[in-house]
């Protein structure tokens, strides 16, 4: 069995680069790219797996159907994070979350991924006109080859 940490920690060196796949109305499968790290939960404390996106098709498929895999790899290892997503956006309202709280999650998750930034004000504006979430994941599987 593999941690969260240890998934995580594969990616590292591919700022942390995740394969990320949700699943469409009609059963298929929807991957794209992100940059994901581990963090503990604004809320709870407890360690997730986080992500930033815009994706439409990404955020619409989370809505319906919250389940979702993480894949990172590093040559031919690979490990594998399944879980629930918790989505905190602007157009995914959380209790406890205005906007000034959202925007230091998303540089909050951005720095866990392995980010930097030298103009954190300029990431603010393209957060916020991009509309971009927060995606928080409690894994349920963590598994690796």
């Amino acid at each position: 069995m593999t941690t969260l940490d240890e998934a995580v920690a594969l990616g590292r060196p591919e700022r942390g680069l995740a394969v990320v796949s949700t699943l469409r109305a009609d059963g298929t499968i929807q991957s794209s790219l992100v940059n994901a790290g581990a963090m503990a939960h604004p809320q709870t404390g407890d360690q997730v797996l986080a992500f930033v996106t815009n994706g439409k098709v990404k955020l619409a498929n989370l809505r319906v159907r919250p389940q979702l895999t993480a894949t990172f790899r590093n040559g031919w290892q690979w490990a594998s994070v399944e879980g629930r997503a918790e989505l905190i956006g602007p157009d995914d309202a959380s209790d406890g979350f205005d906007a000034e709280r959202l925007r230091l999650l998303l540089r909050a998750i951005f720095v866990a991924a392995g980010g930097t930034h030298d103009d954190w004000d300029e990431y603010d504006r393209g957060m916020a006109a991009e509309r971009r979430a927060a995606v928080l994941v409690r894994p349920g599987r963590v598994y690796s080859n």
